[in-house]
């Protein structure tokens, strides 16, 4: 029982008279716990006109919540995802996904704002103060459960348990869609992120070229410049191969052979091409294009977050949060005088990701 005693001129229930109704125990169990319930009635007569309107509200937005949930599902599944030149339907993906998912916690959070503050009853309480917890009755808390059970009005109106039941259903789906559909088909089948536009084709190695798909030759860049360059396939300037773009460096004698001594203690002593290093410019950290480039420190900056690259040190980050070298591209000239890639890149470029060797 509780340890809270009745008011003066009150007597406590007994809570096994089968007489009383459940709101009677309810509010003896609120008495007890010095909660005095005030004013209590519901916002809309039972069966009138307005509580069926109601239902139909509620119900429309739970059953709106699993039709946008649905959407998300057959979008997440069959929409055409992968990156294609072009005005495609891929670039709807992202969007779509976002909108549908939207439309689906809009709904719900409509619904269960409906149901509480236009067919729940209005209640006003007024608990006293007072030290300690009274213990639980375990018959006044069961009957006060059942009590809000009955007072959500699922059993009396079915079509907002249906309605919710057929919302909550396709949201759940939705959770577990991308746990799901890893096991199911394979992201990274064409092992993508792994691989680069500057990967040789059939053993042919592939050209560095400008955004204008012309290739450059040695005496395109005097020292100390740079140029942005792109491998010389079909799209290789395109989104299709965004992580292949690489900076063309031709570093000034002095640098050079600083450089060149460094790549030789990493091993890379083949990379560079007289003068000429390449290193990729997608920054390490987040994936921002490292493209500020300063020939009298020859430090590569990256102005999302400063992140600084020391260039003749084989791209070591210096400064700011990157916290992994911008990985070099082996270069040399073909023998029509054009620069090309002798292998891809032999690290991954751009940020970490779990499955990164």
């Amino acid at each position: 029982m509780s340890t809270h005693t009745a008011r003066p001129g009150q007597e406590q229930l007994d809570v096994n008279d089968p007489g009383l109704s459940r709101f009677d125990i309810v509010r003896e169990g609120a008495r007890r716990d010095d909660i005095e319930i005030v004013h209590y009635e519901p916002q809309v007569a039972p069966g009138s006109k307005a509580e069926r309107r109601l239902v139909r509200t509620v119900a429309g937005f739970f059953l709106l919540t699993g039709l946008a949930a649905t959407a998300f599902l057959a979008i997440y599944i069959w929409w055409p995802w992968e990156y294609a030149p072009g005005r495609g339907g891929d670039k709807l993906y992202t969007p779509l996904l976002g909108v549908t998912l939207g439309v689906a916690l809009l709904g719900i959070g409509f619904g269960i704002l409906t149901w509480g503050k236009k067919l729940l009853p209005k209640e006003v309480s007024i608990q006293d103060r007072h030290e300690g917890v009274s213990t639980e009755d375990q018959k006044i808390t069961g009957q006060t459960m059942l009590y809000m059970a009955d007072e959500l009005g699922v059993k009396r109106r079915p079509l907002l348990g249906v309605s919710l039941l057929a919302g909550l259903v396709p949201v759940g789906a939705v959770v577990a869609a991308p746990l799901v559909g890893g096991l199911i088909s394979n992201p990274h089948k064409n092992n993508q992120m792994m691989t680069t536009g500057f990967a040789p084709q059939d053993g042919r190695k592939i050209r560095l070229i400008r955004e204008d798909g012309r290739p450059i030759r040695p005496v395109d860049i005097s020292a100390g410049g740079q140029i942005t360059v792109f491998p010389g396939i079909e799209h290789g300037v395109s989104n299709l191969h965004a992580d292949s773009p690489a900076l063309l460096i031709h570093l000034r004698d002095v640098d050079a052979a600083e450089s060149r001594r460094n790549n030789e203690r990493e091993g890379h002593g083949d990379y560079m091409w007289g003068n000429f290093a390449a290193y990729s410019k997608i920054c390490t950290h987040a994936g921002c294009p490292a493209s500020l480039y300063e020939q009298q420190t020859n430090r590569l900056l990256c102005p999302c977050h400063q992140s600084q690259f020391l260039i003749t040190d084989n791209a070591k980050p210096v400064f700011g949060p990157a916290s992994r070298r911008l990985p070099q591209l082996p270069i040399e000239v073909d023998a029509e005088g054009y620069f090309v890639a002798k292998s891809d890149y032999t690290e991954t470029v751009g940020p970490d990701f779990w499955e990164r060797p």
